[in-house]
């Protein structure tokens, strides 16, 4: 059994070997996954596309994220659980963007939020740190 991978032990590896993501939508795909050896299990919004069919990832909502982010986390890995906040989930306001996050941390059991924008984006990153 391998120790279980936490944000600390991320950081630490910064400058040393590579990190290994895999995304996975549901507890069977975590499973194989998290056997497969993944640093971090991504439950990305593409599963709007690549799992429910839609054109591309603008479908997917908080609340689809949290049901997949559950499931995955639910395989229980050793893996760093990431959840994705959909887009628009996180452009409006610092105060939406804490409460989804918060949900996808405490609904989904996400180990880590992960949200896109660049520079755009840091305020919302320093509420979500400092929540």
């Amino acid at each position: 059994m391998r120790e279980k991978v936490t944000v600390p032990a991320i950081l630490a590896r910064k400058g040393g070997p590579k990190l290994k993501m895999v995304t996975a939508y549901d507890t069977p795909s975590a499973h194989i996954a998290d056997d497969a050896g993944a640093d971090i299990i991504l439950v990305g919004d593409t599963l709007a596309h690549v799992v429910l069919g839609f054109e591309d990832t603008l479908p997917a909502t908080v609340d689809i994220m949290v049901h997949h982010t559950a499931a995955v986390a639910r395989a229980r890995p050793n893996a760093l659980v990431l959840g994705d906040l959909p887009w628009l989930s996180f452009h409006i306001s610092v105060e939406e963007t804490v409460r989804n996050g918060g949900r996808l941390i405490r609904e989904g059991r996400a180990e880590a939020v992960k949200l896109e924008g660049g520079r755009k984006r840091l305020p919302m990153i320093e509420a979500l740190l400092a929540a």
